[in-house]
């Protein structure tokens, strides 16, 4: 039976569901409410997808020319690096011809040529050729060219009288292409570098041979490039290929020959059909040229989880956008329901109307002819209002008002009231009372011009009278304000003989102010009683014979603020003018006793305030002394003491807070300045300080900026590391967060007056010469 009875229950409610979604209103609402989100959400998706994929390709390429700046400057200094040996073995006293020939000086020339080789981490063998020579002398001995050549390294393409010929007549450093070379029967690209010696020199009398494995140089380009997925090629000054390194994808001859012609930079070609991202550099030490290609479907194949994230947030936006459209349309749709059904239980026929809006319509107009039907009641409930609340709001109201002649065109008019009071209540007097009403309901006084709305009101034996007159009459305003009246109480003798008191408000020229001359009339009529009966009283004549109250004083809000914020920036001679103006103003001020206590330690509380945000809790300790004041005179060198008390933990908390912020930045910069990437604008970004104040405090600190700081740091570290390891100076260098060795050096021996070498072996020395025995 249950189940039975909630099954017409759901039934219903889904069918008041769907009704709701078949109305074409609601319809139209939720359509647009899903319009103007959707088209401002669809340009926004489009604007950051473009942006998005746009930034992602900027910062890829722009991360391929890094870089490819850095496998730049990684190779030329290999290269200047096989040039300064060049220059060593040039001046090198074991490796003259003289030397390399000598039966027992040419083991020494041997072992130097072994400790060349093994100072280059690229060269994979170094030989070492004299003009004219039949021989070549390396670290493993002297040869033969035809053995070396011959059998030794046996280039593919390069044969032995060439090779004589480069060694003879080279006068500058050159490096020979790739190209493949069998090496104990194995095959292996590789460069040479031929190096004349002495460099520079214009007769050079013999040549030093570097043999590089390619993938020597691939390698180091794909430790910088570890997650590029093009090819990269080495081209020389004119145009040859002197290595690849291509990722599965190769370029026809004629499409790599252009590419050595490109202006450094990025480029999008279309090479062999396919469009690609190309980034070109070029050294300046030796002419070279880098170059790096891209297909760019690997390029958005990269930014394709960036294109379904967007994808994905905007189907969420939507679905979410959705729902939203559709409950904020039922929202809207709801009071137009509610009021749909109003009129069905009403017993008003709805469904003959088209839409809810006709509904709406002939409501207002069913309405409009029930107003009209009852107006004279709502007229009466109009003036209600004008004497409660003034002017109302509502339009029609308003509209009404204006009909019944109460507004005066262009704002001319004057507007008050006046309250008759029957001073005889009684059964006999009833209908004389209904009849006097009747006549004062709605009349035009002749020879005043005043027009005249009787209303009645809550109290018993009481009756308002609503006046407008024209405000453009010359006479004075109370003069006119007792013509009417005597005009009314004419009316009223012809009429009755009843004995009434009348109370008269003040005229005003806004109909919206009518309610505080119905307060005044209502005024003026308690006060009655100390006239005779039958007279009439003003208001304005009543407030002439009340003295004028004295106006209350307390300190403005904003003179509070003022001093308050004086006392926390810790600004004593501010603080002290403020409390003096305070003090002063007080004085002149003719205020009670109790009232001028209540202001005094209105002041006090606010220096009071201001000590406990600031934890000076020792301020309330010394209570009974600042409160034992007798005169002002005794507040003020009270309150100057405690100011002054206040500003100076202002200035305390102020320094205490930036020493423990100065020793802790002192802390950090000790711990890292080996990290090369330590820097003013990184410090000032961890502690959330400008870089201006953390350079002006450093500076105070230290006695140092920040520069010179970390400089000096670095330097005490090298100097303690020379003396005690024996690590290589590069490595000792890099160790304390400085990448340029040669810069270093310079700088250091500007400074110490001594090279790091030369610093490791005089400190050696001077230990040597301590541990000497006597």
């Amino acid at each position: 039976m249950a189940n039975s009875a909630l099954k017409p229950s759901l039934l219903n409610r889904f069918r008041l569901s769907w009704n709701h979604f078949k109305s074409r209103l609601l319809l139209k609402y939720a359509f647009s409410y899903i319009l103007i989100f959707l088209i401002p959400l669809t340009g926004v998706t489009i604007f950051v997808y473009e942006n998005a994929v746009k930034g992602l390709r900027v910062e890829i390429e722009q991360s391929n020319v890094n870089q490819l700046n850095q496998v730049k400057s990684t190779i030329d200094n290999r290269m200047n690096e096989l040039q300064e040996i060049a220059g060593r073995i040039a001046y090198d006293k074991h490796l003259t011809p003289y030397m390399v020939n000598h039966p027992y000086y040419s083991l020494e020339a041997i072992q130097a040529l072994a400790n060349y080789k093994a100072s280059s981490s690229i060269a994979e063998d170094l030989l070492l050729y004299f003009h004219n020579d039949s021989h070549i002398y390396s670290h493993r001995g002297l040869a033969n060219l035809d053995v070396t050549f011959g059998s030794l390294y046996q280039f593919e393409h390069w044969n032995l009288e060439e090779l004589q010929q480069d060694l003879n007549e080279t006068r500058h450093p050159l490096v020979r292409a790739a190209e493949n070379v069998k090496v104990n029967s194995r095959m292996e690209p590789m460069l040479v570098m031929l190096v004349p010696i002495k460099p520079n020199d214009p007769f050079p009398y013999g040549t030093v041979v570097y043999l590089m494995k390619e993938s020597n140089l691939t390698g180091v380009m794909d430790s910088i490039l570890s997650d590029f997925s093009g090819s990269s090629y080495i081209f020389s000054p004119s145009g040859e290929v002197l290595t690849a390194n291509s990722h599965g994808i190769s370029l026809p001859q004629d499409e790599i020959e252009n590419l050595a012609t490109l202006e450094p930079g990025i480029h999008n070609l279309k090479m062999d059909g396919e469009q690609y991202s190309v980034v070109s550099v070029q050294s300046e030490e030796n002419g070279w040229t880098y170059v790096t290609t891209m297909p760019s479907f690997q390029f958005f194949s990269r930014v394709a989880h960036v294109q379904t994230l967007i994808l994905i947030v905007f189907c969420i936006t939507v679905i979410t956008g959705i729902a939203a459209a559709l409950l904020l349309a039922k929202r809207q749709y709801h009071p137009i329901r509610d009021l749909m059904d109003k009129m069905r239980g009403s017993g008003d026929d709805a469904s003959k109307l088209r839409n809810e809006w006709e509904w709406i319509r002939q409501t207002l107009h069913n309405y409009s002819a029930k107003i009209d039907f009852q107006e004279p009641f709502v007229r009466n409930q109009c003036m209600l209002l004008l004497l409660k609340h003034g002017k109302p709001d509502d339009p029609e109201i308003e509209q009404m008002i204006l009909s019944a002649g109460f507004r005066h065109p262009q704002g001319q008019g004057l507007y008050f009231l006046a309250i008759l009071s029957w001073d005889l209540p009684g059964d006999k007097s009833w209908q004389e009372r209904l009849l006097l009403q009747d006549i004062l309901s709605n009349v035009c006084l002749t020879g005043t011009s005043a027009q005249i709305f009787g209303v009645e009101f809550s109290v018993k034996d009481q009756f308002a009278l609503i006046i407008s007159l024209p405000g453009d009459v010359d006479k004075p305003i109370q003069n006119q304000l007792e013509q009417v009246i005597e005009a009314i109480q004419v009316v009223i003798r012809e009429h009755s003989q009843l004995s009434l008191s009348i109370g008269v408000g003040t005229a005003y020229r806004d109909l919206a102010r009518l309610n505080q001359s119905f307060i005044e009339a209502a005024t003026a009529l308690e006060h009655r009683i100390i006239r005779r009966s039958g007279q009439v009283t003003y208001f304005e004549q009543l407030a002439e014979l009340n003295p004028s109250a004295s106006e209350s004083f307390w300190l403005p809000r904003k003179s509070m603020l003022k001093l308050e914020q004086s006392l926390k920036q810790g600004n004593e001679s501010v603080t002290a003018q403020l409390i003096t103006e305070t003090i002063h103003t007080i004085k002149n001020e003719p205020l009670q006793v109790h009232l001028l206590r209540c202001i005094c330690f209105d002041l006090l509380n606010a220096f009071l305030r201001t000590a406990s945000e600031l934890g000076m809790n020792e301020v309330f300790a010394n209570m009974p002394e600042l409160t034992a004041f007798e005169t002002l005179e005794e507040l003020e060198s009270r309150l100057v003491c405690l100011a002054a008390d206040i500003c100076a933990q202002v200035d305390l908390n102020t320094k205490t807070s930036e020493s423990t912020l100065m020793d802790d930045i002192l802390v950090y910069v000790d711990q890292q300045f080996a990290d090369y990437t330590l820097s003013l604008e990184h410090v000032a970004l961890k502690f959330a300080i400008s870089t201006s104040y953390l350079s002006r405090s450093f500076k105070e600190k230290t006695g140092r900026n920040f520069s010179q700081y970390i400089w000096q740091r670095r330097v005490d570290e090298v100097m303690r590391l020379l003396e005690n390891t024996s690590a290589p100076l590069k490595e000792i260098i890099e160790q304390v967060g400085y990448m340029d060795a040669p810069n270093f050096i310079r700088k250091f021996k500007k400074e110490i007056g001594l090279t790091p070498g030369q610093y490791r072996k005089e400190h050696a020395l001077r230990g040597a010469t301590i541990k000497r025995p006597v």
